[in-house]
This record gives structure tokens, sequence and C-alpha cells, in this order.
């Protein structure tokens, strides 16, 4: 039983998530009043068209997270954020998977042993002048 349930609420999920992406692809944008409007009716987001979803002024922007709880479908006491004054995920992702990349770079760079190269000017280096 719980597997059917769990079925379903995934593809309740896929079917908010598309929903989401349509919302921000199919958005009419008023140059004039620099605001993005919603081109139609999304019942599963609780969007009507016409709805302002992003403006650059005193503007609350939509949230997936809070549709989600106000489907049931996550519980706020489930999920841990990090705490915004130690940094976000951000900080995380540059602290945990930046370290390995930047040594990585490292090892593979090897400086060239004895000369750098042939001479230029034939040893008498960049100047161009006549002797």
């Amino acid at each position: 039983m719980e597997s059917n349930e769990w079925k379903e609420q995934k593809l309740f999920t896929e079917e908010l998530k598309h929903q989401w992406q349509l919302l921000w692809r199919e958005r009419i944008d008023d140059k004039v009043r620099a605001e993005g409007i919603a081109g139609k009716d999304f019942n599963l987001l609780f969007v009507e068209r016409g709805t302002i979803i992003i403006a650059t002024r005193d503007f609350q922007l939509l949230d997936f997270r809070q549709i989600l709880q106000q489907h049931n479908l996550i519980r706020s006491e489930d999920t841990v954020f990090p705490n915004p004054s130690t940094g976000g995920w951000g900080k995380f992702a540059r602290e945990v998977f930046g370290k390995n990349s930047k040594t990585k770079r490292r090892t593979h760079y090897e400086k060239p042993k004895g000369s750098s190269g042939p001479l230029k000017k034939c040893g008498r280096g960049w100047l161009h002048v006549r002797m």
C-alpha cells in the first residue's frame, strides 16, 4: 500500500515541477512596469492568470517549498536547512566540492624542466638592436 502512495506522490510532485517550469517559461514580461505576469492559470501552484510572479520592488517571490507544504507533500520539521549566518548551501558546495577539484588541477600541471624553449632572435633576446 505504501509503495502505491509513494508512486502517486512522486507523480504528483513531477506534475508540480512540470507546471512550475511552464509557469516561468510562459510568463509575460511587462518591460514598462518591470514585472513578470503569469500567462495562464496554474491551479496546482495556486497561481491565477494575471498574477504577478516576479517584480523589482515590494514583492514576495513564489517559493516551490511553500507550495509543496500547502499540498502536504513535505513537512517543515523533517527538512533541515543550513543556517544562513554560517553560509548556506553555496558555502557548503565551495568547501566540500571545491577542494577536490583544486587539488586535482594542481597535480596535473607539471613545470617543464631545463630551458624554457628555443632562444629568441638567435640568443640576442627580444630587443631589435643592430650591432
